[in-house]
């Protein structure tokens, strides 16, 4: 089976790759090219898609929102088309993202599939967007599209654009003798659902297999980490004396307090359990930052 892989040169792209046989849309090539991408898509002749490729920063979404719809909902469409014009009919996994949920009530966590949608920022709205534009191809088209709603992701490789990421970058630092002992953090008194990588990517690869067309999946931990717990936990791994600082830079308005969600649907339809404890995602992380302050 050939699988096109978009967004090979992401963070969980290059977990992909290295997990499964796949082959990459040609490097460079946009999304937004709507003819390059049918020609590309015509010489690969895919058997499956797992399509990763998105704008993902909310900051930037907020900044470019024609930008990020024009990546993550036109370079869907413009996907969608390619396929159907190579003749393609296998099937396609659309990633889309928990933060489509938006702000969800604590009186309704674990959150589930079947909770309305109430995107916050233009990134949630470009991927709510594209998920129907999925839903309505895996109806209406000649092949197969499943759509999931990972939740927050942790590993290494990760960007220090990203929370647990950059307090594992500031710790490390601090372990090295690179800062002044004090970590600069947003809001830690909010709670997350976090998934590793690794556990992710085999999420996508057991719904390419078994998912159903039309499906919509949670991928997540179904559990509730404080951010502050995990910031602690890799400050007691690094054995570092720490004093922590709240940024106003960092905080962001109306903040969602607490949020899990539950993996039942697709532990039905595949099994799938998180394997990796989030211990061992920590460490990792740790010991992924050390390589390039040394």
């Amino acid at each position: 089976m050939k699988l096109l892989l978009t967004g090979a040169n992401g963070f969980v792209g290059r977990y992909v790759q290295a997990a499964l046989p796949c082959v990459p849309l040609p490097g460079g090539l946009d999304l937004r090219d709507r003819a390059a991408l049918t020609a590309a898509v015509a010489a690969i002749q895919p058997d499956t898609v797992l399509h990763l490729a998105a704008q993902s920063f909310v900051p930037a979404a907020f900044e470019y929102p024609h930008e990020t719809f024009d990546i993550n909902f036109y370079g869907t469409l413009n996907l969608l088309e390619a396929l159907q014009s190579s003749g393609f009919m296998g099937r396609m996994l659309f990633v889309g993202s928990g933060d489509t949920y938006g702000q969800v009530p604590e009186t309704d966590l674990p959150v589930r599939e079947d909770h309305p949608l109430h995107p916050r920022n233009p990134y949630a709205v470009s991927k709510v967007a594209a998920e129907a534009l999925c839903y309505q191809w895996s109806q209406t088209s000649g092949f197969e599209i499943i759509m999931v709603r990972p939740f927050n992701h942790i590993g290494p490789g990760q960007s220090s654009r990203f929370a647990i990421a950059d307090f594992a970058r500031q710790v490390m630092e601090i372990r090295m003798g690179r800062r002044a002992p004090v970590l600069q953090v947003g809001d830690i008194d909010v709670t997350r659902d976090f998934t590793d990588v690794r556990d992710v990517v085999r999420a996508y690869a057991l719904l390419l297999e078994k998912g159903r067309n039309g499906g919509i999946y949670n991928i997540c931990s179904g559990r509730e980490h404080s951010m502050r717990d995990l910031l602690q936990r890799l400050i007691a791994l690094a054995g570092v004396d720490v004093r922590i600082d709240q940024d106003p830079a960092r905080l962001r308005p109306a903040e969602q307090r607490r949020m899990v969600a539950s993996f039942d649907t697709l532990h039905r339809d595949t099994g799938w359990q998180p394997l990796i404890p989030i211990e061992q995602s920590l460490q990792d992380l740790l010991n992924d930052w050390e390589k390039p302050l040394q």
